[in-house]
């Protein structure tokens, strides 16, 4: 049996029904994410935790940030 291939027109046709199906019931746009603080993002580049232990440089108390 001889295989067919679609023509031009026929392909189009399938490209666009896709498409139209996608536009269809495809999902919406979520919100976009929150932006970050400029804090939160020092602290993110500076790779400082919530729970990290800090000591003065001049050798004074310790603490936890």
């Amino acid at each position: 049996m001889a295989q067919k291939t679609a023509s031009g027109d026929e392909a189009a046709a399938v490209a666009a029904a896709i498409a139209r199906f996608e536009a269809e019931v495809g999902a919406t746009p979520g919100e976009p994410s929150a932006a970050v603080s400029p804090w939160q993002h020092a602290a993110l580049v500076e790779g400082v935790g919530a729970k990290q232990t800090v000591q003065d440089p001049q050798g004074g108390a310790r603490w936890l940030s």
